[in-house]
């Protein structure tokens, strides 16, 4: 049996509007409400998966309930001031999203709700009411139910029962005994929810009540009852709720269809739901996209034609490892315009994988493209694929657009550059992550052993995400004038650094393994002078072993504990100030400062050395530093010491080729020392 979800939309902007506190957008406009709301239309959605859903309002001005009753919800306190301009928004939002709303003057949601219910169940459509409103308790049948959202639970006519007391045909005589001092429903002064739920189960009725009043045993609710006849009559004509409106119905006009997305995105954009954008904008990403995989000679041929009319392509690379230097290619994705892409694949190799065009072939034929600076190169950290593409024989010229260096200009302090990041922000596009391609941790492989048909739409994502971003930060560059600072410095240095990390750095291992080994002699020596100044043998790495030694055992004034564990602090600064008048704990300075250099560079760096090249390949970065100095990495070239004997030594490892030279050069800023 078909649902048809039937939302009292008053009760679900008030619970989402106290359930959410201090939400906005940058602009200051109070969101709250209308996120809550949508949010919950969406679990509801999910969840339940109803066919039909609609939604209800209360109309302004008064109702038939004032007719009867000119004070009924006197005592009310005004919409929210803050609460109030968010309702026109979420209406205009309900329609993108193609929901039904309601609203009838002179009728209440509640009204509407329980005449579309009836309406819908002579369709043989089970009618669901979502509301936290007992009232409408009294609609409940075997084809309407009332869900509850807080709770997330169906009430039926036996939950109803369970929940207060008496079946839905009764809950109007208990809401007319009772009353609502909230819509200043008056009721039977003194009479509450227990007392009345105990007179309907004595007499069945409110009307056994009032015509048979001699029955009551009790003396003074037998009173109450005689004097309360009018407040009563009044009490159950404000409860009884309307089914029989002449509201205009029709179930497929109910019918829950995908959003009119045009319509809806603008509206998310405005509001700053990001979280929501991204899922919508990646459903309409996903059906608008165009991604191809390349395996003939003749689709090359047509692709290849293609990016020398357009004159610009965005490239990016699939390898099987991150280390540009280190890694073989696994295939290039490419893309000519936005939402349109395509991946060509040389080597992925596992059982059944399909028969792909020979590497060293397609490379000879796309020369013609990645040689001709004419046309245009688009990338997200396009010196990888330059590196990449460069040891495969195929350098590339023309780079244009590096939409991470472009982001990293316009954003120094944003703190990832990276496509998911830049996708998100600046699309805001989901994309698929390589974890979610490759796997992670011990499932993690290579992206050459991963099903092409896989890999293929994750490659086409990122060369066409790179092409959208690189027209939006390209404009932000623009009306930031950094556009002369890219084209002058960052874009040339790319080629520059590119060459450079090809080339990498001569290391000498034998003066690295030597180092090593003095170095642990001198961390031996050491270890002993410090156990015998303790008076004992202990984990000197430990910060909290160090401590209790220090000042527990050895009494040395300590003033710091760490705020994490409550231990005493073994920093290098609350150290250093102890070290002039306690030598032991200089001996543990110079014992952490050898352990270092030992593990992170005389015993590190030979790992790093290239087994083909024989030298160092680090990784110079453009977009790191929040100052604009280059900085490198894997290894930290800037961190090798150059200080005292030791650093002086580890210098000499690094030597250059015969009839070569090392140019050491720095600068000054004179602002940076004023």
């Amino acid at each position: 049996m078909d649902k048809i979800f039937l939302i009292d939309g008053n009760s679900l902007l008030y619970r989402s509007y106290y359930a959410i506190r201090n939400l906005s957008n940058s602009k200051g406009f109070a969101t709250n409400a209308i996120y809550g709301f949508i949010q919950t239309i969406r679990k509801l959605m999910e969840k339940e998966n109803p066919k039909y859903l609609g939604i209800a309002f209360d109309s302004k001005g008064p109702t038939f309930r004032h007719k009867i009753f000119p004070d009924y919800k006197a005592h009310r306190k005004p919409m929210p001031e803050d609460l109030a301009p968010q309702l026109p928004v979420l209406k205009k939002l309900l329609k993108a999203y193609k929901i039904k709303v309601f609203a009838e003057q002179g009728f209440e949601g509640d009204d509407i709700l329980a005449s579309l219910a009836k309406k819908a169940s002579k369709n043989n459509v089970l009618a669901v009411i979502v509301t936290n409103d007992k009232d409408l308790y009294q609609v409940v049948s075997d084809s309407v139910m009332v869900y509850n959202v807080a709770k997330e639970s169906y009430m039926d006519k036996k939950a109803v029962e369970e929940s207060i007391g008496v079946p839905p045909s009764k809950v109007k005589d208990l809401l007319s005994l009772w009353g609502d001092p909230t819509d200043n429903i008056p009721g039977v002064k003194g009479v509450g929810a227990k007392t009345a739920k105990k007179l309907l189960l004595d007499y069945g009725s409110v009307d056994n009540l009032i015509n048979n009043p001699e029955k009551i045993k009790n003396p003074r609710i037998k009173e109450k009852i005689k004097n309360s006849r009018k407040d009563i009559d009044i009490s159950r004509k404000l409860v009884s709720i309307n089914t029989d409106m002449p509201i205009e119905f029709n179930l497929n006009d109910l019918i829950l269809t995908d959003p009119d997305y045009e319509e809806l995105i603008p509206i998310l954009e405005e509001l700053e739901f990001s979280k929501l954008l991204s899922d919508y904008l990646y459903r309409v990403k996903e059906s608008k996209k165009d991604y191809s995989l390349i395996v003939n000679e003749q689709d090359l041929d047509a692709l290849i034609d293609q990016i020398k009319k357009s004159k610009k392509v965005s490239i990016d690379t699939e390898t099987n490892s991150p280390n540009p230097t280190e890694a073989d290619l696994v295939g290039i994705s490419f893309s000519l315009k936005p939402h349109q892409a395509f991946y060509l694949p040389f080597r992925h190799d596992y059982p059944g994988a399909p028969k792909q065009l020979p590497l060293k072939n397609s490379l000879n034929r796309l020369s013609e493209i990645f040689s001709d600076p004419e046309i245009k190169k688009i990338g997200q950290n396009i010196k990888y694929d330059c590196i990449v593409l460069k040891r495969e024989g195929a350098p590339l010229k023309g780079i244009d657009i590096d939409t991470m260096i472009l982001s990293y200009l316009c954003e120094p302090n944003l703190g990832k550059h990276n496509l998911d990041s830049l996708a998100l922000k600046h699309l805001h596009v989901k994309t698929t992550s390589y974890e979610e391609i490759a796997g992670k941790g011990k499932d993690e492989v290579t992206l050459d052993k991963v099903d092409v048909n896989k890999v293929m739409p994750y490659a086409c994502e990122d060369a066409d995400i790179t092409l959208q971003l690189s027209s939006v930060l390209m404009e932000k560059a623009r009306e930031k004038n950094l556009t002369r600072l890219y084209r002058d410095i960052e874009q040339p240095l790319i080629e520059v650094l590119t060459d450079m990390e090809i080339w990498g750095i001569t290391v000498d291992p034998g003066v690295l393994k030597t180092l090593s080994e003095e170095l642990e002699e001198s961390i031996t020596r050491l270890e002993k002078k410090i156990y015998e100044q303790c008076g004992e043998e202990f984990n000197i790495n430990s910060p909290q072993q160090l401590g209790e030694v220090l000042f527990v055992r050895l009494g040395l004034p300590s003033s710091k504990k760490t705020k994490k564990t409550g231990r005493f602090s073994t920093s290098f600064g609350v150290l250093e100030n102890l070290s002039s008048k306690y030598p032991v704990v200089k001996e543990i300075l110079e014992y952490r400062k050898l352990s270092k250099l030992k593990s992170t560079y005389a015993d590190a760096l030979p790992k790093l050395i290239n087994k083909t090249s024989g030298r160092i390949h680090t990784s110079y970065n453009q977009t790191i530093a929040s100052t604009g100095r280059l900085s490198s990495s894997y290894p930290n070239l800037q961190n090798i010491p150059i200080r005292g004997e030791w650093g002086m030594r580890f210098r000499r490892a690094f030597i250059p080729p015969p009839e070569h030279l090392f140019l050491s050069a720095d600068y000054s800023q004179i602002e940076l020392r004023v």
